[in-house]
């Protein structure tokens, strides 16, 4: 299994969709998995959560359990399947939980700030 790795992330993060900010933090964290682009997640506190759809779609990974997908709604658009959310991760990864990752892409942006 690939060695996962997970810390605070420095600096400030943003997350941006069509437009609209949809979270800040400086409490991110930064999950690294073998070979794969670090992965920031946001604590959910700090996301405008009411931009979130829960959608239907889960997935599993062998390191990290059981993931729960949202959908992103805001005026101009719908982002399907664009976040996602390890509500009960494995003991290894427990820090991600309560937290959030998005699907980066045309329409969502995660950058530091």
């Amino acid at each position: 299994m690939t060695k996962i790795q997970i810390r605070k992330a420095a600096g400030t993060w943003v997350v941006r969709s069509g437009g609209a900010v949809l979270g800040e933090s400086s409490n991110a964290l930064e999950l690294s998995e073998g070979d794969l682009a670090p992965v920031i997640y946001f604590p959910r506190g700090d996301i405008a959560t009411a931009f979130l759809d829960r959608s239907d779609k889960t997935s599993h990974c062998a390191g990290k359990g059981d993931a729960s997908y949202y959908s992103i709604v805001n005026k101009s658009s719908v982002t399907e399947n664009a976040v996602w959310s390890y509500e009960d991760p494995l003991d290894a990864v427990a820090e991600i939980k309560g937290h959030l990752a998005f699907v980066t892409g045309e329409s969502v942006k995660v950058e530091q700030i």
